[in-house]
């Protein structure tokens, strides 16, 4: 047992993970950043190398679907062996992943959302997306609740303050977009 969740269970775990990688260079995305190099950290959001390194600024998002994710999980199915929730929520993260990935979403972000000239993650970003979600998961399953919601606000507000963008912005601009708000984020 690592974490609470059994060894069989990290094995499906990672067995997901790599299933997702397989789809992302089935559906043509670049393994790593077109511009050749694999960096830790990016922290430049209008840039070519957004969403194609291993972290951002939008790591802290994923953590917190891994909060959610966990929550929700737990609350629907608070008897099984913690690896259920988890592989759920692997599923949920990569399905969002390769949606995201579509060229549907990625014009909708280029349309709506700040993402100006996104053209959609490296594989190495999605998989990392879903292993700091993994984290998030993790992290809430050992975390009293109250903890756990407070480090979601702090990141929330951490991003809305360092780079005007942040979960519950990112879903609204996606779903339905507020002009001020855009106007917002495109200030220097």
């Amino acid at each position: 047992m690592v974490g609470r969740i059994s060894r069989t269970g990290w094995l499906v775990a990672a067995g997901l993970v790599a299933l997702l990688a397989v789809i992302l260079l089935v559906m043509g995305r670049p393994p790593i950043c077109p511009c050749g190099t694999i960096s830790l950290w990016h922290g430049t959001v209008e840039s070519n190398q957004n969403s194609q390194q291993i972290s951002d600024w939008y790591s802290f998002s994923h953590v917190i679907h891994g909060f959610i994710f966990y929550g929700v999980l737990r609350w629907i199915m608070p008897d099984r062996p913690l690896w259920v929730p988890l592989a759920i929520a692997i599923g949920v993260e990569g399905a969002w992943e390769i949606l995201e990935n579509s060229p549907m979403i990625i014009d909708r972000y280029r349309e709506v959302t700040m993402a100006f000239g996104y053209s959609g993650d490296s594989v190495l970003n999605s998989v990392s997306d879903t292993l700091f979600m993994v984290l998030g998961f993790v992290a809430a399953s050992r975390m009293r609740w109250w903890v756990t919601v407070a480090l979601a606000i702090v990141f929330e507000l951490f991003t809305l303050w360092t780079i005007r963008d942040n979960l519950t912005l990112n879903v609204l601009m996606l779903v339905s977009p507020v002009e001020a708000i855009r106007e917002w984020q495109a200030r220097p």
